[in-house]
């Protein structure tokens, strides 16, 4: 009997990969790590195991891992009191020690070439993972197109469309759907090493065009992009991230032409404007 976990069981990917984990195998093999083990039993599908998952406590890590055979790892958020890196490496070593078998990994597209300052922890941790020897997948997933909520809910409501990728394309697709397809990698008996996995690839323009209504497009350069943020009363800090990433894709590291994502899940992605439609309804 294979025992599969998942960490980050709270998060809206990890309660979405159970979910969909949970019609591919019993619910009684399946362990939902999270750190709010309270907040996982109340969500997580009946007959689910909860563990706690600490991703600052390397031997607290260790001990919710044994016995599990698969683990799908869903990368931690930047920004907290602990790096994100050494939070990564704690789970790579606590899995190793455990005695897991195989990992699926969140990552960034192309982390192993990518030069993009989003990529770099990516990067690190798919080599901790290969260092340790564990089998593994590295999930390489593109932009959610729940990334653009707020872009996307301006426009549906009649408010002005801004973006300052210029030319730049990225593959979205639904969260929704990065996570089924990682709780099928996670069952399959031959995955493969790299997936990445990514939508059609298409411009910001293209985006706006499939939303229905009346708005106006903005196309800005990146630096007008973030005044404009810190006239509408975003910070500076948050302004300069938030235009940073634009300036990613502007420069082509979210341009993608893998089909792996449809593959994975054995159908077609959903079309762009029904999935502009679940976004702003959400």
């Amino acid at each position: 009997m294979t025992t599969y976990g998942v960490t980050g069981a709270t998060g809206h990917f990890g309660q979405n990969a159970i979910k969909e984990l949970a019609k591919l195998v019993p619910a009684g093999n399946i362990v939902a790590l999270a750190r709010n083990t309270q907040k996982a039993e109340q969500i997580v599908p009946e007959g689910v195991e909860v563990r706690s998952d600490d991703y600052t406590d390397e031997k607290q890590l260790e001990e919710s891992l044994k016995g599990i055979d698969r683990l799908l790892f869903i990368s931690s958020q930047p920004g907290g009191p602990v790096a994100r890196l050494t939070q990564h490496e704690n789970i790579v070593k606590a899995a190793k020690n455990a005695g897991v078998g195989y990992v699926a990994y969140t990552s960034f597209p192309h982390a192993d070439v990518s030069e993009a300052p989003l990529a770099s922890d990516h990067k690190a941790t798919e080599k901790l993972i290969l260092e340790a020897g564990i089998d593994h997948s590295f999930l390489r997933n593109n932009w959610y197109l729940e990334n653009e909520a707020a872009t996307i809910k301006a426009a549906f409501n009649g408010k002005p469309f801004v973006y300052a990728t210029g030319d730049g394309k990225v593959g979205w697709a639904l969260e929704s759907e990065y996570s089924e397809a990682a709780a099928k990698v996670l069952t399959s008996n031959t995955p493969k090493d790299i997936y990445e996995f990514s939508g059609t690839s298409r411009t910001y323009q293209d985006l706006a065009n499939a939303i229905k209504g009346d708005f106006d497009v903005k196309s800005l350069s990146i630096s007008d992009f973030q005044k404009d943020l810190q006239d509408s009363g975003m910070d500076e800090g948050t302004a300069e991230i938030v235009a940073s990433i634009q300036d990613l894709i502007r420069q082509g590291n979210l341009d993608e032409n893998s089909d792996d994502l449809p593959k994975v899940l054995g159908r077609e992605l959903t079309p762009l404007t029904k999935a502009l439609e679940i976004v702003s309804e959400k």
